[in-house]
Order: structure tokens, then sequence, then C-alpha cells
């Protein structure tokens, strides 16, 4: 599915000293967006999100975390991510999984190779959480996270230190509010999941812009976007293309 995009493997020591390696995705012309995978893998759902941002000029980077590339692999890619300690801390609360300081060093390499200012990242369930941990990251402009998900079995908890909160307080003040995304009757990323990232950062003013979107699914940019016009997330993605252009094209 991805024959015509340029491969590479990136490779940081950020998580516990020890060298860590991906296989990295780019295609594409102008600003970058960095697509974090969702839980069930990069099929061709995830393929036309990244194909709808290159058409409108972004050039997407898309990191291969897990699982199998053109399909989806629920059941097979839980297993997987269980099985990934070293990387996906799925059920922690108050810290964040130790692959977002690989994928900060990414975000900080695509700016040196693109020579941006900054780049746009967008996570998705499992990943949601990151896109909102990495809008501390002086690399990263403009972060949209859709249903984020984690810690799992704890709606109302946070994936991320108090510390964690501070920093990326502070780059929101600096940049302006994310776009944070789900359905509003999704029951794994809960009106609870809102409820905390309001009291975490929106208590002085609106740094995370929080949409609750009609309907009862999940994969709101993905495996459950309905294209046509007028519809919830066609409109969903049309602000988040608006978005991207201008906080990355100005």
């Amino acid at each position: 599915m991805l024959s015509d995009w340029e491969k590479s493997v990136f490779t940081t020591n950020a998580v516990d000293g020890k060298p860590l390696a991906h296989d990295v995705y780019t295609k594409g012309s102008g600003p970058v967006v960095l697509i974090i995978q969702e839980l069930p893998g990069i099929g061709v759902e995830t393929n036309r999100l990244a194909e709808d941002l290159i058409a409108a000029g972004f050039t997407v980077v898309l990191p291969h975390l897990f699982g199998p590339i053109g399909r989806l692999s629920f059941a097979g890619n839980i297993v997987r991510v269980f099985c990934m300690r070293r990387e996906f801390a799925v059920f922690a609360k108050h810290r964040t999984s130790p692959v977002v300081r690989w994928l900060r060093a990414l975000a900080a390499e695509l700016r040196n190779a693109h020579k941006v200012q900054g780049i746009g990242v967008i996570g998705m369930c499992l990943t949601g959480n990151f896109a909102i941990s990495m809008m501390a990251d002086e690399s990263v402009l403009a972060g949209v996270a859709s249903q984020p998900s984690l810690p799992l079995l704890a709606n109302s908890a946070l994936h991320m230190s108090p510390g964690d909160v501070a920093e990326i307080r502070a780059g929101l003040d600096e940049k302006g509010p994310m776009l944070v995304f789900r359905f509003q009757g999704d029951k794994l990323c809960t009106h609870a999941k809102f409820e905390a990232l309001d009291k975490a950062f929106n208590g002085d003013h609106e740094r995370i812009k929080l949409r609750e979107i009609e309907g009862d699914k999940h994969s709101l940019l993905t495996v459950h976007f309905n294209g046509e016009d007028g519809s919830p997330t066609r409109d969903a993605l049309t602000e988040v293309m608006g978005y991207f252009t201008e906080k990355l094209k100005a």
C-alpha cells in the first residue's frame, strides 16, 4: 500500500538508553504532518487520511510502530502492544508511554531535515494522548488528538505526569490551542476523558479545543470516517485541514 512512499529507518537512544528503530514512510510536499498510527494499524483508512493531507499540500510522515501494513489487525495489535512494554505503558496513570520520547526525537529530526519552523502531529486512539504530550516540544507547532484513549480502563485519568501537564500547558500558551475530537457515544474515549483534559488544561483559558461529534463510533478520522459533504466527520477533517494550514503554512 505504501510502495510509492519514501521509506527510511529512524533510530534513537531516547528510550531507556538503548537503540530503538522504526520504519518511517514519507510522501508529499509542503509543511510536515506526522501521523501516529492508531491501534487497528496502518490500513487503507489511514492511507486515505494521509492522501487527503498530501492533496491539500502537506508532506505526510507515517512511522510504522507495530502490526501489518495494508490491513487492520485489532486483536493481533493488542497482543503486539502488550508485548512492547519497553515502548507502551497502556495502563499507566500520571505518566506517558516511553515511545513518546522516540516520537519527539523524530519530530526534531523532521524539523531539521525539512528546514521548517516546526511540524504538525495527529495521534489517534492508542496514540491520541501522544499528540497532546508532543505539544510540549519546540519541534511541534500544531497537534490534533482524535479519541485519545489512554490509560486504558481509566478515562478519568491522564496518561501524563503533573510535570508533563505543566510543560504541555506552557507549550500551548505559546503556540495556541490544539484540537481534540471524540464521538459523543464513544465507549473507549468517554466524556470523562474530555472532562479530565478540560480540568487539566482549560481552567483559566482554552488550551485544548474539545470537539464532541455526533455518533457512537470510535475512529473518527479513519475507520469510521464518512467523507460525504455535510457529515460531522467531514466537517471535523475540514477543521483539521484549516488548523494545520493556519499553523504550518503561515
